[in-house]
């Protein structure tokens, strides 16, 4: 089965690319629609980047529930307490395998996170 790409972005990447099964979101900051990065900390920021996995993977017919994977870059890992208790909320039943490390990003932000989901076609 040929990769199918869903959504646009202003930079080279799509959004979400589905692979068979698979669909893989590529990394979301914590930016509202229009670009802007939303003010706040860790906690803001971390629940704007996992509405924006959620987003993405819409674009791609599939819901948190179908994550199997995330992978979590902290700006700063002494916000991994207040990171993890957001990401625990969007994640309360069954949550995916994860790596988090802490990482210098390309932006002035706090937190990145990318996502694995399986939901068969």
């Amino acid at each position: 089965m040929p990769k199918q790409c869903f959504g646009g972005s202003h930079v080279p990447l799509s959004p979400a690319v589905r692979a068979g099964d698979f669909v893989y979101v590529s990394g979301q900051v914590p930016v509202k629609s229009d670009g802007a990065v939303i003010a706040g900390g860790i906690a803001e920021q971390t629940e704007q980047v996992l509405s924006n996995v959620k987003a993405a993977l819409a674009l791609a017919g599939c819901a948190m529930e179908d994550v199997v994977k995330t992978t979590v870059y902290l700006e700063d890992a002494r916000d991994f307490g207040a990171f993890n208790a957001v990401y625990a909320r969007h994640f309360p039943k069954e949550p995916p395998a994860r790596t988090t490390v802490e990482a210098r990003l390309m932006i002035d932000i706090k937190i990145e996170v990318d996502a694995i989901a399986y939901r068969p076609v």
